[in-house]
């Protein structure tokens, strides 16, 4: 089998949080929050990680983290481009946003040739999570359907107390097996626990706290770069004339699509751990006491690459 590479989405426009977020150090020795991921991800067993930026922001993330991380781990980097479209499709015109998760997973399909994690630049997601999707990536083969994984946190874990949030709530059957996850795009805490709503806040649904959600932590064989790739253009076909300025290709989206159709078996693997991310400004006292808590731990160094 081939080693397992980990895929850093970072592409991300940062528009709630108002700047290049995922390059804001989070400690007083510069370190920020993909620091923390690829030390766990080193730990862990990997050996390889592809950051997917946007082309103009290369230089930057060289700077910041990629020359660091070269010394520890093998680094390669792919451009999310708007423009990169199947053949007959065209960016709107005005159309600024990036095409979402699946088509940024996607911009990877020149350099990934065996099993691959994916996740977001800018949330922590904690040491064991890295070593258990390393663990099944390692192990695990595609048999009558396609063996995939992901890390599942419990939702009161993953909320801030700034704003609203992306996550893919899942469900579960007896062994853990992913049976259908939904993107719900905005979920809040209310007087109540967490609910979120799909008509701009004129109606809320709660959800309850141990709600199992996906981070986009994800665990892929070889097969979904196809998968996705050949399911593109119906997406396109379908939402460019319902959404044109910003219809999203979500990674969730695709691998429900997979269980629903019985081509793909995703394993659940839980965590406990708390999750810490940078969604608005507000957030970064949070995540910067956080990651002096875990040192004072002894869970990370001061200095991690020393």
């Amino acid at each position: 089998m081939k080693k397992p590479v980990l895929i850093i989405m970072a592409a991300g426009m940062g528009s709630r949080y108002g700047g290049l977020k995922q390059i804001d150090p989070v400690d007083q020795e510069g370190h920020i929050i993909m620091d923390f991921s690829i030390y766990d991800a080193v730990k862990a067993g990997f050996e390889k990680v592809i950051f997917i930026i946007k082309k103009e922001n290369e230089s930057d993330f060289r700077e910041k983290i990629g020359r660091r991380m070269e010394q520890k781990i093998d680094v390669e980097y792919v451009f999310q481009d708007i423009e990169n479209l199947p053949e007959g499709f065209q960016v709107p015109e005005g159309r600024v946003k990036p095409w979402g998760t699946g088509h940024a997973v996607l911009s990877c399909l020149p350099v990934v040739d065996g099993p691959f994690a994916v996740i977001n630049a800018d949330d922590y997601y904690g040491s064991q999570a890295f070593q258990m999707i390393y663990d099944f990536l390692s192990t695990q083969e595609d048999t009558d359907r396609y063996q995939y994984t992901m890390v599942g946190y419990l939702l009161e874990n993953t909320l801030t107390e700034n704003g609203h949030v992306a996550r893919g709530v899942c469900e579960t059957d007896e062994n853990d097996k992913l049976t259908a996850i939904t993107e719900r795009t905005r979920i809040e805490k209310r007087g109540d626990g967490p609910a979120y709503t799909e008509d701009d806040g004129k109606t809320w649904n709660a959800l309850p706290k141990d709600t199992v959600v996906s981070m986009n932590m994800w665990g892929f064989t070889k097969s979904m770069m196809a998968e996705l790739q050949g399911r593109f253009a119906g997406f396109l076909e379908e939402n460019l004339q319902k959404n044109p300025q910003k219809c999203e290709y979500f990674l969730p989206f695709v691998v429900d699509e997979l269980i629903q159709e019985g081509k793909a078996e995703v394993t659940v693997l839980k965590s406990r751990d708390r999750w810490y991310g940078v969604t608005y400004k507000e957030d970064k006292p949070v995540v910067v006491k956080a990651v002096q808590s875990l040192k004072d731990q002894g869970l990370y160094l001061q200095k991690l690459w020393e």
